[in-house]
């Protein structure tokens, strides 16, 4: 088939306008064996979203409680990328959370839609772990630590917590709140009240008062809105995420596992649980 004769086809059956739709669900994390949200795992699918034939935007849906502020900029950027290299919109909407590294990730949208009861905000840096100190006397374990530079050790959890190290992260915590705050701020440009600290404050807010405070565009679903914008026909063509599929050897019962892979992973469901208790989910 020619180019002309592809012409006069598509207007006698003109194609209905797409949208790509990415969904970023779960906690923002680098690791994909944690089987949350990161750049290795949505990259494939951001690329492809793009590559789309009559596509008339690309949507994000946003359901996270946050996470890794460095896993989240790297997402917002691959979709900024791409939306300003194709002249793209971008609609972003939010379910049930989208906070701090959620929300971040949720200002790639040139506009952004939530729910009325949706969770958003929490415009701050937090920093959460553990201390064994205890634990490993009463089993009676001897660590052996040896480090070159005095502060390799930082926060080490079997270690008593050392105020010198709290206040290392503190000056650490404040330098990723300035950036995040500069993010917001930019994006949100003439839509919030830039000089409003209370916004930056760790505060989380409805879907109806993010409304209110110039934090989202409107109250809306991704199927509404879409429709309502570019026709009842529009297609909503989802694109879904890698996720990492376990070489054979973890998958037999007669293999041992990687040393102290049970425990990585209950931390790291635990990390992720009491992000999301965090949102009463």
């Amino acid at each position: 088939m020619n180019i002309r004769e592809k012409l006069y086809l598509d207007r006698l059956w003109p194609r209905p306008p797409v949208v790509s739709v990415l969904r970023f669900e779960g906690v923002i994390m680098p690791r994909l064996r944690r089987g949350g949200v990161s750049l290795a795992s949505h990259a494939a699918a951001i690329d492809r979203a793009f590559r789309v034939t009559n596509l008339v935007a690309v949507a994000i849906v946003v359901n996270s409680p946050g996470g890794s502020a460095v896993q989240s900029a790297l997402l917002y950027r691959r979709i900024r990328e791409h939306a300003e290299e194709k002249h793209v919109p971008v609609v972003a909407f939010t379910e049930d959370v989208a906070a701090s590294g959620g929300y971040w990730l949720a200002l790639a949208g040139d506009e952004i839609f939530s729910e009325e009861t949706s969770i958003l905000g929490s415009i701050g840096v937090i920093s959460a772990g553990f201390g064994f100190t205890r634990l490993i006397d009463r089993l009676g374990v001897e660590r052996r630590l040896h480090t070159a530079g005095e502060r390799k050790s930082l926060l080490d959890p079997f270690l008593p917590e050392d105020p010198s190290d709290v206040e290392r992260l503190t000056v650490l915590q404040q330098d990723i709140h300035r950036a995040f705050k500069d993010h917001v701020r930019r994006r949100r440009s003439g839509k919030i009240d830039a000089t409003d600290e209370s916004l930056f404050t760790g505060e989380v807010l409805t879907g109806r008062m993010a409304l209110d405070r110039g934090l989202v565009d409107g109250i809306g679903e991704i199927r509404g809105v879409m429709r309502a914008r570019y026709g009842d026909k529009v297609k909503l063509r989802p694109f879904v995420a890698e996720r990492r599929r376990w070489p054979l050897s973890r998958r037999l019962p007669s293999v041992a596992p990687e040393p102290g892979a049970g425990f990585a992973a209950f931390a790291d469901w635990i990390e992720a649980r009491l992000l999301w208790a965090k949102f009463g989910l």
